[in-house]
């Protein structure tokens, strides 16, 4: 067999893994119901945790099918994206590059967690100016990338694109069907649009917005027309990438009471926003909730680089 139909069999054997359910207690949270449950897509694959796996593994069928093995993508300096694209890279045969935000970054990879494991791990890293980095999802761009790197297979920011929202979807499809509501944190959307465009009549979908200032709902509304949504926009702790002492310790607390890790980028604002809403509307409490972990630990070191070590997640 060749390299390319055993590497796809291997591919199709992690888009069919199905991850942990968690059951979690509310008792601490001063919440009277039966328990939570927490989808566990942080630990489908260390090396690429979470919603970016499910987002990559099409990206590299596609690839493999076209004859491209070489994948080009763009992230930031702490970048979930960034590390799984390099990881898979490295656990499937794929050269990968890197295009980050902040020229500044050049000389300070050995000082950044995520980027020097994605560079020691075989990633190839350019570091672009803001002015060029805003141009990532212009046509003429893209074209010139295109020939740069040919032949190559450009990923966007964040792994999101109608490749990744299947990945997405199939993982949903397989769900329990007992769980009436699932919720998502939303960064790009392409997760929520998975879990939308996946979901069995009779569910809903919450999201729980990470950025300040964006409305989801035009974007969604292409995505799984006869499931019921709800968008929730006040959890974002000032925008993407952003927290306050309110989350860290919030976070800290979830650790020590369920012995579950949560990033403060993701799934940490989620996890916030659903143990509030609970609190706040007992008519909710009877329902079967099922939320997503959808990973970015990696992330963690960085975050507490930059913020004194705040986050006692280990």
């Amino acid at each position: 067999m060749s390299r390319s139909h055993n590497t796809i069999i291997e591919l199709d054997h992690w888009l069919g893994q199905k991850a942990k359910i968690d059951s979690i207690d509310l008792s601490p949270f001063k919440i009277d119901r039966g328990p939570l449950y927490l989808l566990r897509e942080d630990r489908i694959m260390d090396e690429a945790s979470g919603n970016k796996l499910r987002k990559l593994l099409p990206n590299l069928k596609a690839a493999l099918s076209a004859g491209i093995n070489r994948i080009v993508t763009f992230g930031g300096a702490y970048s979930n994206h960034i590390a799984a694209t390099a990881a898979a890279g490295q656990m499937f045969g794929f050269e990968t590059i890197g295009l980050i935000r902040g020229e500044e970054l050049a000389q300070k990879i050995n000082e950044n967690p995520t980027l020097s494991q994605a560079h020691r791990i075989g990633m190839k890293l350019y570091f672009l100016n803001r002015s060029e980095y805003k141009r990532r999802s212009d046509p003429v761009y893209l074209d010139e990338l295109r020939a740069r790197f040919a032949p190559c297979l450009i990923i966007p920011e964040g792994g999101s694109n109608d490749l990744a929202i299947e990945g997405v979807a199939l993982m949903t499809r397989a769900l329990p069907k007992k769980f009436r509501i699932l919720c998502t944190p939303i960064g790009t959307g392409g997760t929520m649009a998975g879990v939308l465009n996946g979901a069995h009549l009779g569910r809903k979908v919450w999201g729980f917005s990470v950025l300040k200032g964006i409305d989801f709902r035009a974007q969604m509304s292409r995505y799984g027309n006869d499931i019921p949504r709800e968008f929730f926009d006040e959890y974002h702790f000032g925008g993407y990438a952003k927290a306050n002492n309110e989350l860290i310790d919030f976070i800290n607390n979830f650790k020590a009471q369920t012995g579950i890790a949560l990033d403060p980028v993701y799934t940490g604002k989620m996890m916030f926003g659903l143990i509030d809403l609970l609190r706040k509307n007992p008519s909710i409490k009877a329902q079967e909730i099922l939320a997503i972990h959808t990973g970015g630990l990696q992330g963690v070191a960085g975050f507490n680089q930059s913020n004194k070590a705040l986050l006692k997640i280990q």
